[in-house]
């Protein structure tokens, strides 16, 4: 699945100091260029406020026991490659499948900032967000490896009083991390006729059948 690039993931920095001297009787010429990191291309369109209400969690957290346990920073969104697939069989509910690049292993919040609106949309303030699973504790993601959350858009499989003119699932990968301001906020266009009611969402998960499981206990 691509990803609409409407709002910047990270404003690209590339230094380049140099000094070049002519040749004098004195010395000989000093150049000394520096590049700094690349930043990858990122959506345009302004920030996603990310769940709130019944979604909302306190900025501290329990540390995460098991896995890697020792890691307790949070993940820097440089670090991370974020895609958001449909889950084969099952037409309303799509995966979102974080995985940290990194060298070392980090943290995400619970579950990922989600919510659901309009492309063309001016104001997002009215984005559809989904019920979460019950959880806070922070979720240890080891290096090289992914946490997974399952969104579903429809669990009644409703075909009338859905939402209409949904077309983008917005996920902001960590929505307490220091390293993450909603302007890293990812955009995924969904497809025509996609349906949306009373979307739940499922905490992160080190597979993809765990995080469906989670996704099935959220509140209906």
């Amino acid at each position: 699945m691509s990803v609409r690039n409407r709002r910047p993931l990270l404003v690209p920095a590339v230094l380049v100091v140099g000094a070049g001297l002519a040749l004098t009787a004195c010395g000989p010429d000093n150049a000394d260029p520096v590049a700094g990191p690349t930043a990858t291309a990122a959506p345009t369109k302004g920030a996603v406020t990310p769940p709130t209400g019944a979604a909302s969690r306190p900025a501290t957290h329990t540390p995460p026991t098991g896995g890697t346990g020792a890691a307790t920073d949070p993940c820097d969104i440089q670090h991370l490659s974020i895609h958001v697939t449909a889950r084969a069989g099952a037409p309303n509910q799509w995966v979102i499948d974080v995985r940290n690049t990194g060298a070392s292993a980090c943290t995400l919040s619970s579950s990922p900032g989600v919510d659901l609106g309009n492309s063309a949309a001016r104001d997002q303030s009215k984005n559809i967000k989904p019920v979460l699973a019950s959880g806070t504790s922070r979720f240890p993601v080891p290096a090289g490896k992914n946490a997974y959350a399952v969104i579903d858009l429809d669990p009644s499989g409703a075909t009338t009083g859905t939402a209409a003119g949904i077309n983008e699932l917005n996920v902001l990968a960590d929505e307490e991390g220091t390293n993450m301001p909603l302007a890293n906020t990812q955009n995924f266009p969904l497809p025509d006729g996609v349906r949306v009611l009373n979307p739940r969402m499922g905490l992160y998960r080190a597979t993809t059948a765990e995080a469906v499981a989670s996704m099935t206990a959220a509140p209906k």
